[in-house]
């Protein structure tokens, strides 16, 4: 065979396998365990759903997920390691819509949270509930609204700095035209804890934490900031039924894979996603913790993530909070 044939056979049979290979390694995804990172600590409300949720994925999947805490930076920490590891469907990111909030709040990141992720799915939807000390002299949210205008200011508490606990009061302050000063935490737990005790009088709490107070008397609830009631706390109207129109907060917990990450691997993590999400058994652990299990298209959550960053800029710039 002359040389300069067999040359281009060479190259062809290279550019062959290079073609092939991926295409088969994507076909027979996957064949290994699969690490998803958390930035939150064990124990938080995003790392036990990432905990159902791998657990639920796993089995569908039949390769086991590990749930890697790398906690810091709201969650960012965890974002960048994922946005920088290799795509191919091994490290995946499950966050809340702290990844939302964070173009928001901190002057610099180390990665663009529209461009380095592909969107997997929506795994659920929370609300937060409006809950005061039953000191507070107000049982409906007129009363106060009226409460809170009649002194010259009222503290708010919030599971930290860049919180959807702490935006979601931003905004009320900010549509209400109230003057509320805002006392961060290190997480929901101590902050409702010292609701309970009085030292705060209001905050905007995940419902799984407030409940068993508002249940117990110790927290009076005002309203819920989702577009409709929950059925864990079915008497309790939303903040829009009662009379601040188009008032929503709502949180999520969200599935990313690497920006790159091949298309049929995030087609098939979004299938097994909406297979888990049928299932009784994750639907009941997913909704004992006061989330609605959702299961939304790569490109539907990839639109409602780009919304919820654009919001969350708006209600921080026009706020003036900063994490850094």
């Amino acid at each position: 065979m002359p040389l300069g044939r067999v040359h281009v056979v060479a190259v062809s049979f290279a550019l062959y396998v290079a073609g092939v290979l991926p295409a088969h390694a994507q076909s027979d995804y996957p064949n290994r365990q699969i690490r998803v990172l958390v930035g939150f600590a064990a124990g938080g409300p995003v790392d036990v759903t990432a905990r159902i949720t791998a657990d639920a994925l796993s089995a569908e999947l039949g390769k086991p997920l590990v749930v890697d805490n790398r906690v810091g930076a709201g969650g960012n920490i965890a974002a960048d390691v994922v946005a920088k590891a290799p795509p191919d469907g091994y490290t995946l990111l499950q966050s809340s819509n702290a990844l939302a909030i964070s173009p928001g709040i901190y002057s610099k990141l180390p990665f663009d949270v529209l461009k380095d992720f592909e969107p997997i799915s929506e795994v659920t939807t929370t609300f937060l509930v409006m809950v005061v000390h039953p000191s507070v002299p107000a049982k409906t949210l007129p009363e106060f609204i009226a409460h809170a205008k009649a002194r010259a200011g009222i503290d708010y508490g919030s599971a930290g700095a860049g919180t959807i606990t702490h935006l979601a009061a931003a905004l009320f302050a900010r549509e209400t035209g109230l003057k509320m000063q805002h006392v961060p935490y290190r997480g929901s737990a101590p902050a409702v804890t010292d609701l309970v005790a009085g030292r705060v009088p209001v905050m905007f709490a995940p419902i799984g934490t407030a409940k068993p107070f508002i249940e117990g008397g110790q927290l009076r609830a005002i309203a819920v900031t989702g577009p409709r009631r929950v059925d864990g706390l079915p008497t309790v109207p939303t903040i829009d039924e009662a009379g601040l129109r188009g008032f929503e907060a709502s949180g999520w917990n969200g599935l990313f894979a690497p920006a790159g990450t091949p298309k049929p691997v995030v087609d098939r993590l979004h299938r097994a996603v909406g297979k888990i999400l049928t299932n009784d058994e994750t639907r009941r652990r997913l909704i004992q913790l006061d989330a609605i299990p959702r299961g939304t298209d790569p490109e539907t959550f990839r639109r409602y993530v780009a919304q919820d960053v654009a919001r969350w800029i708006a209600v921080a710039k026009d706020s003036g909070i900063k994490a850094d």
